[in-house]
Formats: structure tokens, sequence, C-alpha cells
């Protein structure tokens, strides 16, 4: 497979940035597209920042800091994505916003054969890929966040997606330096079938007053030695984020693990989001 040499991001939150961010120091050239100017101007600062921080913690040199920063170009106009061979799209885990990125995304893009990626964690692949006119080239990438720590993607395609789309997205991640499953198009995947029950299983926990979280954190640490506690993993991902997955897998199966309980819908209601808002069910520095 011939490598991919100019990827288009759309989007530049912790996942589109750190998608980006990945690309650039494995020498791709990478145009990051967000919504509006403000926003655009926050991933960039964002992007900065994650590599300023490599850079202090020797990860890596100057000189590829630099390098690096001189791949990443940003627009807030998808047209600019116009000769991109490979896109993935990272914007917000909700199906409407998801199906306006990708049918503009089909008529901007120049090149028929490019892959368009999406990034989503529950929305079923074939849902995404039907609202565009090259359905073949359209998969699921799912990166895992910190995304420059984290290895895994899983590869998604739907029953529309071609072989040879598959082929290439896993030889791309491969490219990234990333290790690739492949996954059935079912919401969820693999990881978050199993892993968004024993996050709910956590919050249904606090939710009733058997245990607090800094208790349910540790026990699961020092238990079952994972690397962070169920609840200091949600505020991670965003608790706002694990709603929309959850309601998505719970749509799908209708089965009463997945529905997303009272505790943390009012939690999202209140805006304590987890890290990302400086309140979750734990509390963080701004």
């Amino acid at each position: 497979m011939d490598p991919v040499t100019r990827l288009g991001v759309v989007g530049c939150g912790l996942m589109g940035s750190g998608i980006a961010e990945v690309a650039a120091r494995s020498g791709i050239d990478v145009r990051v597209a967000e919504a509006t100017p403000d926003a655009l101007e926050a991933g960039r600062r964002r992007l900065t920042a994650s590599l300023d921080r490599g850079l202090r913690r020797g990860k890596l040199s100057e000189e590829q800091r630099d390098q690096a920063l001189a791949r990443l170009s940003f627009t807030h106009d998808l047209s600019d994505l116009a000769d991109r061979q490979f896109v993935v799209e990272a914007v917000a885990e909700n199906r409407d916003i998801k199906t306006d990125v990708l049918r503009t995304l089909d008529k901007a893009v120049e090149d028929p054969t490019a892959v368009l990626a999406t990034n989503t964690s529950s929305i079923p692949i074939v849902d995404l890929a039907v609202v565009t006119e090259r359905p073949a080239q359209v998969i699921g990438m799912h990166f895992f966040n910190p995304v420059p720590v984290q290895q895994l993607v899983e590869l998604i395609p739907a029953l529309t997606t071609s072989a040879d789309t598959v082929l290439r997205t896993r030889s791309f991640a491969e490219q990234l330096g990333k290790q690739a499953i492949q996954a059935p198009d079912r919401s969820g995947f693999v990881v978050n079938a199993l892993l968004v029950p024993y996050l709910l299983s956590a919050v249904r926990m606090v939710e009733s007053g058997s245990a607090q979280p800094e208790d349910i954190d540790r026990g699961m640490e020092l238990g079952c030695a994972h690397p962070m506690g169920p609840l200091r993993l949600l505020d991670l991902i965003g608790l706002d984020t694990a709603q929309a997955v959850a309601e998505s897998m719970y749509e799908e199966f209708k089965e009463p693990l997945y529905a997303p309980p009272a505790l943390l819908r009012r939690m999202v209601a209140a805006g304590h989001l987890g890290r990302k808002s400086g309140r979750g069910f734990h509390v963080y520095d701004a």
C-alpha cells in the first residue's frame, strides 16, 4: 500500500488534535478543519501545547517538534481538504453532526477513491456511509484517548465498505505506529461493548450509595491492576461523550445495562463533564 502523505482531520478537540499530532509526527502533511476560527485557534493551541509537553518530557527533540508543527495547517472551510488522500472525521459524538460533515466531505474531497474515516465510538458505520456517494470508501477508525499514548485503533468496516478500503486503513494505522483490530459494525464495536457496562455499573454504585467514587476507583486500580478506576476514566472520556455512547448502544440493543443512569444524565445537565470542565466524579485543577 502506498503511504498516506496528505491527511485531513475534521475536528480539533481531544481526539482530533491527538490524531493530527500523531500523523504530523509520522511525517504526514496534515490539514486540520474546525467549525469556527475560535475553535480552530483553541485546537492549534492544544496541538502546540501537546508537542511542547512531549519536548519537555524528552519524547521528541526540538527539531522533531518544529518539523511536526511545520507539517500542520489549519482551516475552517472543508473545501480546503479537496486534495486529501485520507480524511478522519473526529467531531462530536452526534449522529446529525457526523452525517452533515460526511456529506460535505463527500462533495469536497476531489479524489473519488479517497478514504473517509469516522472516529465514532458508537454509531453504526453503515448509517454514516450511506449518506455519501462513496460508501465503499467509508470506514470506522476508532482511536482511543489520549491518541499519542494509546496504541489501539479499531477498524470497523460497514457492509458497504470495500476490502481495499479496509487494507488501506489498516496500512494507514500501521503508518501511524498503531496496532489495529477489526471490529463488527454494531454499536460499541469491541472495546466499548465490554467497557461501557462496566463504567455504568460504577456510576450506579455511586447513585445507590453503595460506595464512594474514590473507593471504587482505588478498588479497581489496586484490586484488579487497572491503570485508572472507572470513574476517573469516565471523567477523562467526558461524561457527555459517555452518555452519548451509552444512548447509542441502548438505542440499538435495548439492553438495560447500556442505559445511562439518572445520575450520569444529571451530571451532564449540570455541566459536570469531567476533566474538561474541572469537575466530574472528581475535582480537577483548571
